[in-house]
């Protein structure tokens, strides 16, 4: 049932961390992996951890609306599509600029519209496909300096619903998943940028401690696959128990 052999799965931000770690799991079991990312280098490295043949990869730029134009003409169809790639942002509200808000919005949720807009658009999905969007907690929670960011995910959730309703008469699926914080070198990156004590501190307020790639791949993995063919316009919280307490 949960069977992934020979579809053809289109996964944005693949590069590294969650976005690697779906495309390895996928391919490992059969599925044919299509990456997308802006570092050409890190994708050929990914590309060459897969498991099986006829994987490949695009290096653009998601924001860059001819870029895009141009994969959309010379891609093929999809099965599923994983819509992982994005930025974390840590602004306090009396330090947002409109500069801000845009280089935010612009990669977390405008790219992500026009992408798939242009798949359902130019019928590169087929009937019974699945789309995966990845949200974060953030957009359901309260914490300082996240406004931007939590606002952007807050949209693509909401967005998520929208586009599997319009779908659905295709039998399209589209779902959300909202990970609490997963380690990998952006969150990484992010608290070196930080308190390295307070990011470890932090980890006391999830039950079951942070997450990892392989956590946020599984959920995807079973979202993609079959056995999730009655699930739609869901957003899923995948949290190690954050929001329990």
């Amino acid at each position: 049932m949960f069977g992934i052999a020979g579809k053809k799965i289109l996964i944005t931000g693949a590069s590294s961390g969650i976005g690697r770690q779906i495309a390895i799991d996928v391919a490992k079991n059969g599925g044919i992996v299509s990456l997308l990312g802006r570092d050409k280098g890190r994708l050929a490295e990914v590309a060459n951890e897969l498991e099986g043949v006829g994987h490949n990869y695009f290096s653009l730029d998601l924001t860059n609306s001819q870029q895009l134009g141009q994969f959309i003409e010379q891609s093929g169809n999809f099965d599923g599509v994983v819509f992982n790639a994005g930025i974390i942002d840590y602004t306090p509200v009396k330090f947002i600029t409109e500069e801000k808000i845009d280089a935010i919005f612009d990669i977390n949720y405008k790219s992500v519209v026009l992408l798939s807009q242009r798949l359902i658009k130019n019928k590169r999905v087929n009937k019974s496909g699945s789309l995966v969007f990845i949200s974060s907690i953030s957009s359901k929670l309260g914490v300082p300096g996240t406004a931007i960011y939590a606002s952007s995910k807050a949209a693509l959730s909401s967005y998520t619903k929208i586009i599997a309703s319009e779908l659905s008469a295709q039998k399209i699926r589209a779902n959300c998943i909202s990970p609490g914080i997963v380690i990998t070198p952006m969150t990484q990156q992010a608290s070196n940028a930080g308190s390295d004590e307070g990011f470890k501190n932090a980890e006391k307020l999830y039950p079951l401690g942070y997450g990892t790639p392989e956590d946020v791949s599984g959920l995807c993995f079973y979202l993609l696959s079959d056995v999730s063919r009655w699930m739609t316009g869901s957003d899923l919280v995948l949290d190690g128990g954050h929001t329990l307490i």
